[in-house]
Parts: C-alpha cells; sequence; structure tokens
C-alpha cells in the first residue's frame, strides 16, 4: 500500500486482515483499517522477529508504540505475553483495533488513543517494559526521539528487547550507546533490527 511518504507497499485492499502466525489465536484475522499510511508488519518479516525473542515473549510486558493494526501487539498476546500496551493516534486505526481486541477476547491488552511522543513523555507506567515494538510511519523521523525518551524515562527493564523497522535506506545510528544490536535483516525496502538493552 502507499504509506504518506510514497512508498509503495502491496496489499489486498479488499481484505484489509493479517493473520496471527502463532500461540494460542494461530490462524485468527485482525481486521484493519484502511487507513492512509498503516502498514501491517508482513508475515515473513513477523515470523522471524518472533523467532528472535522466542524464549522472551511468555509473560512479557509490551509496548507496542505505533500499534497501527497491531499485529505485532496482538501476536504477542497470542503467544503468551502478560500485558500489551499499544499506542495508536488514528481514529480509525484506533476503533478497529479495539475491535479487534474485543473480538478475539484480549484481556492482556490496553489500547490507547494517543500521540506516541505525546504519551512517551506524559506516561507514568507501573512497569517497565520488556519488549518494544517500534514501527512508526516511514520516513517519519520519530524513532531517534522515540528511542531517547524509552532511555531517559524509565521505560525500559533490563534487560529489554527493542524491535525497529524502518526502510531499507533509514539509518538507526542514532539508537542509545548501551544498546546493542543482535539481529538485522532486510525484507524487499523494509529493514528490521532487534536490539538488547542492559
Amino acid at each position: 500500500m502507499k504509506n504518506s511518504n510514497n512508498f509503495t507497499f502491496s496489499k489486498n485492499k479488499s481484505s484489509n486482515q493479517v493473520r496471527i502466525i502463532g500461540g494460542e489465536l494461530r490462524g485468527q484475522k485482525i481486521i484493519f483499517s484502511d487507513t492512509i499510511g498503516l502498514r501491517p508488519t508482513g508475515s515473513r518479516i513477523k515470523e522471524t522477529l518472533f523467532n528472535w525473542i522466542s524464549q522472551d515473549v511468555k509473560n512479557s510486558n509490551c509496548l507496542d508504540l505505533f500499534a497501527g493494526s497491531g499485529s505485532l501487539g496482538i501476536e504477542s498476546a497470542s503467544r503468551g505475553a502478560k500485558n500489551i500496551t499499544m499506542i495508536e493516534k488514528d481514529h480509525s486505526a484506533y476503533i478497529a483495533l479495539k475491535k479487534s481486541c474485543s473480538r478475539l477476547n484480549l484481556k492482556s491488552t490496553t489500547i490507547i488513543k494517543a500521540d506516541a511522543i505525546t504519551w512517551l513523555n506524559e506516561n507514568n507506567i507501573k512497569e517497565p517494559f520488556d519488549i518494544i515494538f517500534l514501527d512508526p510511519p516511514f520516513m517519519s523521523n520519530l524513532i531517534p526521539m522515540c528511542c531517547e525518551i524509552l532511555e531517559r524515562g524509565g521505560l525500559l527493564s533490563k534487560p529489554s528487547y527493542i524491535y525497529i523497522e524502518t526502510t531499507r535506506h533509514q539509518t538507526t545510528a542514532t539508537v542509545p550507546k548501551n544498546w546493542v544490536l543482535l539481529r538485522d535483516n532486510l525484507a524487499g525496502q523494509v529493514a528490521y533490527k532487534l536490539y538488547l538493552r542492559n
């Protein structure tokens, strides 16, 4: 599909759905809104990511910061995450996400309609996050600011895993120096990386 920065991605506009690929809800569908710029993580990338973190998802506290379809947060719930907080500012995407979580009877998810940066700056969390998914709109330049706030704001547990998804032409060189790159890969125009923060 096209995002707001004119990158083109394939999407079946008639379906607007992605499948959960693992865990208790494997095979169930997530229905998402036809929001400009909404770009659910592809199944191939998602499978690789959850292979990387397979030993760490169960009982974890997760943050899906630019939730969109909720694909990553809901996948985490299916695989046994204890708590999943999903942040989404677009109203249509937020409503679709709430409906998906209700239909799937997910009790471990908290869905918040908010701007991600504003929420990070204002939030008083009860428990730091173990796994964070950062998949903002491509070319939005939000990743450096998100990483900085996450690091200095007491939002990360020790250890924690931070997943970052960008175009292959974007750099993540501005992540905090104490974040260690564990894995990275490319899929078409998409680059995705997993960092460890101790």
